[in-house]
């Protein structure tokens, strides 16, 4: 037998490249967003809010400005400049009926031009929006996590300042307050406010606005907030209106407190001693509930007249809550809370809120409410398909929105290729058509 002696062949081709293709696109996933936002009537809606007067050199609708800023936060563009070239893109210049993009000194005029009315306007007209969601869920039993978050800004935009910055110490920002209603993980309400702003700046009126976008069906509300919130004003808002809460102790004195009171070891974890106890702050009308657990972290020697001692060293965490719990399920329960600051990252970090900013406060704050809501829109997108839903928004906009297609024009119609052995192609479709 003769051995085969003959192997492959290594070829290369080599391929060329120009950039003279037109009527391209790598967003084509934002047809459906568009026909979702259409299908909520949100560009009608917009225009009919904040109307623009028709001269001879006005091209564009402020309506057209609102729908560029949620479709470039669905398709992680941020910047002016950026969002500006991003309009150009032929498939968004057609979904927003634009002849050609938008300049970002028209994006940047037009949201300045709104002040402080435009931002209050826009903050009611979410709410709504929010409202409409929650009531389609039908959902009666829901959870209110509330949390602050820092947006550092690098520039002298106004309203930014100097306040609690623990990733740039020091630096100038933006301190926003958000509310998520957490069973659907949307943001029921924010309010963006100056960096040197406390975290329960405001807190009083912020819950006044959610009560507002809660629906009259809502049966039972709990809320759920950090040391940072501890106030008997709060609590007093809270009780009134008949809200469960959560929210971790703030006092000076806390652990002289906690070291008086009488602990109990469980059996189970006997590292670990819970207690609860009323307490009344000098402010308060009443006495209020606490609930507090000590966990042994390790151990200290010391001496006593010769004899080694070994004293347990402790780490406390202590609660007020209205929760018909004992003070270990009320820590468990506040450890959920953490997912909220997750949605926060992603807000800012996947939906670029805070990214894109101008030279003014009240811009800046349109800029940032356009944002949440355009995560508020992701979320309730994919609402229908849990797996979907339950994904960050990162890696929906990866399989779902940024794919590549040719646009097709035949007549009046318009349509996407779409490359046909495209990996996510049923679980596009099959979102495609929940919607």
């Amino acid at each position: 037998m003769i051995k085969n002696t003959k192997t492959l062949g290594h070829k290369v081709k080599k391929i060329g490249y120009n950039f003279s293709g037109t009527r391209l696109t790598q967003y084509a996933g934002l047809t459906s967003v568009m026909d979702f936002l259409n299908g909520h009537q949100i560009g009608k809606e917009l225009n009919s809010l904040f109307p623009t007067a028709k001269h001879n050199s006005t091209k564009y609708s402020n309506a057209q400005v609102f729908l560029s800023l949620i479709l470039s936060s669905f398709a992680g563009i941020s910047r002016l400049k950026r969002i500006a070239h991003f309009t150009k893109d032929t498939l968004v210049s057609s979904l927003l009926n634009l002849k050609n993009g938008l300049n970002k000194d028209v994006i940047s005029s037009r949201i300045k031009a709104m002040g402080g009315d435009g931002s209050s306007e826009l903050d009611s007209y979410i709410g709504k929006k929010t409202k409409e969601i929650i009531e389609r869920t039908k959902i009666t039993t829901i959870t209110l996590d509330c949390d602050s978050t820092v947006k550092t800004v690098y520039g002298n935009q106004e309203g930014a300042s100097k306040g609690y910055n623990p990733t740039k110490p020091g630096a100038k920002s933006y301190h926003p307050l958000l509310c998520f209603l957490s069973e659907l993980k949307i943001v029921v309400k924010t309010r963006f406010r100056t960096g040197s702003a406390y975290s329960s700046n405001g807190i009083n009126s912020f819950i006044e606005d959610i009560a507002m976008v809660i629906p009259s069906t809502t049966q039972k509300i709990f809320f759920r907030a950090d040391s940072g919130f501890f106030s008997g004003n709060l609590f007093s808002l809270l009780e009134s209106k008949g809200w469960d809460y959560l929210i971790k102790v703030k006092l000076k004195n806390l652990k002289n407190i906690l070291n008086k009171q009488e602990w109990i070891q469980l059996e189970k974890t006997p590292k670990v001693s819970i207690c609860e106890f009323d307490y009344k702050a000098q402010s308060w009308s009443k006495p209020r509930k606490f609930k507090a657990i000590r966990t042994i972290t390790g151990y200290k020697e010391s001496y006593y007249f010769g004899y080694k001692q070994l004293i347990p060293q402790y780490a406390y965490a202590c609660y007020c809550s209205t929760l018909e719990l004992n003070a270990l399920a009320v820590h468990n329960n506040y450890k959920q809370r953490s997912i909220s600051e997750t949605w926060i990252a992603e807000i800012k970090g996947q939906l670029l809120a805070g990214s894109t900013l101008t030279n003014s406060f009240y811009a800046n704050d349109i800029l940032w409410q356009i944002a949440t809501f355009a995560y508020n829109l992701s979320i309730m997108m994919r609402y229908k398909i849990k797996k979907y839903w339950k994904q960050e928004h990162n890696t929906f906009r990866d399989w779902f929105i940024n794919i590549p297609a040719k646009i097709v024009s035949s007549g009046r119609m318009t349509s996407l290729k779409i490359y046909e052995a495209y990996y996510f192609r049923d679980k596009w479709e099959n979102l495609y058509n929940s919607l």
